[in-house]
């Protein structure tokens, strides 16, 4: 799928592990310097209104399609080498500018995104011979993309999106989170030195320096943009469903996370603090929600503290509530989060409630009832309720009402093939994993190409270059069998 080969990508990770101190998946933050992105200029990609970005990139993009395939797969080998190059900057520029999430975390997401989002090998020809003749079915560019991309993941975002929406041999204009706005520009400047380096034309990947809502909207509406790939929340995706145009777009998630008492406990523990604190929890696919079977929840919890986690006690929790949440909400139903908090350390977290930890713990564990509303929001932040149920099919079913039907993430520890089978056909997300962390079914430590605009809500799930594509079929009858 990718030039690169391991020992390249554990090089890009010891660099991190050597500057950052510790381990990729225990590095303290904030040892660096904070990383000094330049201001949004314009060129390279980058245009003072959409219009003019617009203009810019589709006149590329028909350069850019007419050249072929080989030039395609130049450009997308150009991009992966000089992001996986650029992998710690974007991420350390992105911390510093956001100050969300945890910088070696968003290197770990550059590089996976640079690595295993398919190129233009996703493509290839549907060929069926037979007495009737022979049928090919190939896949033709769109034209020009709009991309709306968020906070939570600027960088690996627009990598994911640009490799994929370019292999298919598209080009693309980013309308990016204002509070991303020198990372992204940063980052799409980046991309088109990569494209000019093997041969591609000028802003064949464009945006504007500075993003705003109705600049969103003016590009959902264009007339030269043919489809619309929303990463963002609710109130973007609903405005890219009133266009006219076809709109591919990454919804809520809530994540719940089921443990029966069949579970390798501490290997479930470890793989569940690992997954929510992914990020410091602000990635849609991370655990938001344990629910764990009675008879083993409070050796869940135990081996959760042993994990990294912090175990909060019920005083604390009620301190932890009060700064997380802005309104709890009533019983069984979301509260409403205190958006300052997310993506904090839980460290942090801690500090502001008054509570005391040990060290730099990955997440805070809560240990809450089933209508606590903890297990009902997306919190996006290192705090994690486990709830108990008195069995696995009351466990599926609380997973199947919190998660509300968003259809995104769902995970299972469990060694019964028949209740992973069960909870997997009951749940119906785009992501399921078994056995293993959340980020497992980003190919993330599993198998399988990753995507950072997960599209449940239209259906698309895992955006891969076919999904910026549109078939053609060319039928000759009686002709061109030659066997």
């Amino acid at each position: 799928m990718t030039p690169f080969d391991e020992n390249e990508i554990q090089a890009v990770i010891a660099r991190v592990r050597e500057g950052l101190g510790g381990t990729p998946d225990r590095v303290p933050v904030g040892i660096r310097a904070p990383v000094e992105v330049p201001d949004a200029s314009l060129g390279e990609g980058m245009f003072a209104t959409i219009d003019e970005a617009v203009d810019a990139a589709e006149r590329a993009q028909r350069t850019y399609a007419d050249a072929g395939t080989d030039l395609h797969e130049a450009v997308i080998a150009s991009i992966r080498k000089v992001m996986l190059e650029k992998a710690e900057y974007l991420a350390e520029a992105a911390h510093a500018e956001t100050g969300l999430g945890r910088a070696e975390d968003k290197v770990r997401k550059n590089i996976l995104v640079t690595t295993r989002t398919p190129g233009p090998e996703d493509l290839a020809p549907l060929i069926e011979t037979g007495s009737g003749g022979m049928m090919v079915t190939e896949h033709a560019p769109f034209g020009l993309i709009a991309a709306v991309t968020p906070t939570t993941n600027p960088t690996s975002t627009i990598i994911n999106n640009t490799i994929a929406i370019l292999s298919g041999g598209n080009g693309v204009v980013f309308n990016v989170h204002p509070n991303a706005k020198r990372v992204s520009a940063e980052n799409i400047r980046l991309l088109n030195r990569a494209i000019l380096a093997a041969g591609g034309p000028p802003d064949l990947v464009a945006g504007i320096p500075e993003p705003t809502i109705e600049s969103a909207q003016a590009l959902m509406h264009h007339p030269k943009v043919r489809v619309l790939l929303v990463t963002g929340g609710p109130g973007v995706v609903r405005e890219a469903l009133k266009t006219d145009k076809r709109a591919i777009t990454a919804g809520p998630g809530n994540p719940p996370a089921v443990v029966d008492e069949t579970a390798d406990i501490e290997k479930a523990a470890g793989d569940i603090v690992a997954g929510a604190s992914f990020d410091n929890n602000v990635i849609c696919t991370d655990e938001k929600t344990v629910i764990a079977v009675r008879s083993i929840a409070d050796d869940l919890i135990r081996a959760m503290g042993r994990q990294g986690g912090h175990i909060l006690k019920e005083h604390e929790l009620k301190k932890v509530e009060r700064v997380i949440f802005e309104a709890m909400g009533p019983p069984g139903k979301p509260g409403v989060i205190n958006r300052s908090w997310i993506g904090k350390n839980a460290r942090d977290i801690a500090a502001a409630a008054g509570v005391d930890v040990d060290g730099d713990p990955r997440v805070l564990v809560a240990d809450v009832p089933n209508e606590h509303n903890l297990v009902w929001t997306e919190q996006m932040m290192p705090v994690l309720p486990v709830t108990r149920v008195p069995d696995v099919d009351a466990a599926i079913d609380l997973a199947i009402a919190s998660e509300h039907r968003f259809r995104h993430t769902a995970s299972i520890h469990s060694t019964n093939v028949s209740t992973i089978t069960r909870m997997a056909r009951s749940i119906n997300v785009s992501i399921f994993v078994a056995n293993g962390p959340n980020y497992a079914g980003l190919g993330q430590g599993g198998e399988g190409f990753t995507s950072f605009s997960i599209a449940s809500p239209t259906g698309d799930g895992m955006t891969r270059p076919i999904t910026f594509t549109r078939e053609r079929r060319i039928a000759v009858v009686g002709a061109l069998r030659i066997v």
